[in-house]
């Protein structure tokens, strides 16, 4: 559904066909509940949504998104990556998004109501045509991480629920974990303690983490790895393949 150059917007009515509004770059349009002799041009049906809640102006690669609302904030979140979002707060004019897939939600009565945003993909180096630069030290790798390895596997068994809900706000324990893998061929004899051994080794020699003031160590190890692996993508969602189902 991506079109390089173009945006569309799209509905999310459940029970209904969605509506679509396809923008090329420097075109914009308003959205909101709209009025009959000023309707929006992507209209949200919602009792409790602006007339002109804001507006989504189409860019190259990427988009702006104005809230004209004088009292709600706009969240903008992104579906397929670790439970990036951003806001965008009341009277803020031609905010740019980076996200190529986006869900905007708009605050209302028993939740909230939403669109789906498509953009344009991002351009990106070619690194395979570009001149190698020789000579000096090499670059060291910031985290070093072997997909392969046992210790990844539960990284990602950490990662899956926000993987899987970029809002969800679960950190699986050590016996969730050990669950969640038993169902992984060669880790069916796993333990407890290598668990824990496996997660103190990431922390320590891997993504180097530390704890905040106060902090327990059997919370905040998880909650930091998460965080770190998601923040900087060395978890992605094609790494639950290593899950199985």
């Amino acid at each position: 559904m991506r079109h390089t150059q173009t945006i569309l917007l799209q509905t999310e009515n459940s029970g209904a066909a969605p509506a679509v509004l396809k923008l090329s770059p420097g075109q914009e349009a308003t959205f909101g509940r709209g009025t009959d002799t000023d309707p929006a041009d992507f209209s949200l049906g919602h009792a409790e949504v602006s007339r002109r809640a804001g507006i989504v102006k189409a860019e190259s690669d990427y988009w702006l998104l104005t809230n004209l609302s004088r009292g709600a904030t706009l969240v903008v979140e992104n579906p397929e990556g670790g439970g990036e979002f951003l806001k965008v707060p009341p009277g803020r004019l031609a905010a740019p998004v980076p996200f190529e897939f986006a869900r905007v939600l708009l605050p209302a009565a028993g939740g909230s109501c939403s669109f789906l945003v498509f953009a344009s993909r991002h351009s990106y180096a070619d690194f395979d045509s570009a001149e190698v630069t020789t000579g000096g030290e090499p670059t060291i790798a910031g985290f070093s991480l072997d997909a392969s390895a046992k210790y990844f596997l539960i990284l990602v068994a950490l990662c899956e629920p926000r993987l899987r809900n970029c809002s969800s706000s679960v950190i699986p324990t050590v016996p969730e974990v050990l669950e969640r893998l038993h169902l992984v061929p060669g880790c069916e004899t796993l333990t407890r303690a290598a668990v824990n051994f496996h997660i103190d080794y990431l922390a320590r020699e891997k993504l180097r983490v530390k704890p905040s003031s106060g902090s327990r160590k059997a919370d905040w190890q998880r909650t930091a790895l998460v965080s770190v692996a998601l923040r900087f993508d060395l978890v992605r969602e094609e790494h639950l393949a290593l899950l199985g189902h």
